[in-house]
């Protein structure tokens, strides 16, 4: 696990996530989007957000167990992250309705969420700071890990909306959930550091969820 430079990892990976963020964009502005550049943008996300993760959970878990052998191949459950993140890939090339917003959750999201824990893992002071020590490795403990992994791989293609940052005004109403989420996202990484990067995943989901609930009752 020495090895493996997490922190490079997760560097590069947020450098996929951004030029993603903006290949579209681009493609649209200069007017040479097609068919092929959507498949060839799915194939480079694959591995930013397939792959990358996948491999950083196979080689966390199997470093924190490398001395127990009675482990096996638990550690390669990591690459269920890859597969979740093919089928939503996949799945999103064809849907039509994830525009304006996101169904199931979004594929760099999950990467971050799991990019974090290594990393902060590297990059925290154990004499300073052993509590943060003690509660990333129990968090990278297979029992509590491997059924982590499955549940956010299950989100990724769940049929659970999300709202998406694309703002159509900057005026508060209609742009409420937005605003909230930004300026929490603002105060939580000011305070925590790379801790606040899972836990930003976290808000995104319990925010979205509370999106929805609200605007059921606004509907009945």
């Amino acid at each position: 696990i020495s090895d493996f430079k997490f922190d490079l990892a997760f560097y590069f990976v947020c450098l996929g996530i951004f030029l993603d963020f903006f290949d579209g964009f681009f493609a649209r502005l200069f007017k040479v989007s097609s068919p092929l550049g959507l498949q060839l943008d799915s194939l480079a996300d694959m591995v930013t957000s397939g792959v990358a993760p996948g491999l950083a959970m196979v080689y966390m878990i199997a470093g924190n167990y490398a001395h127990a052998p009675i482990v096996g191949y638990l550690p390669y459950l990591g690459f269920i992250i890859t597969l979740g993140a093919c089928y939503r890939l996949a799945n999103f090339n064809i849907d039509t309705r994830q525009s304006d917003s996101f169904i199931g959750l979004p594929t760099p999201a999950n990467t971050i969420f799991f990019m974090t824990f290594p990393l902060v893992m590297t990059s925290i002071d154990s004499s300073r700071i052993e509590w943060q020590v003690k509660l990333i490795e129990f968090l990278l403990q297979p029992f509590v890990m491997i059924p982590m992994i499955i549940v956010m791989c299950y989100l990724l293609i769940a049929e659970l909306p999300l709202f998406a940052l694309k703002f159509k005004s900057f005026g508060w109403k209609g742009n409420e959930i937005r605003f909230i989420f930004l300026i929490t996202c603002g105060i939580l990484i000011f305070t925590l550091g790379w801790w606040s990067l899972a836990i930003i995943i976290l808000l995104y989901l319990i925010l979205s969820i509370i999106n929805n609930i609200t605007r059921k009752k606004e509907n009945v």
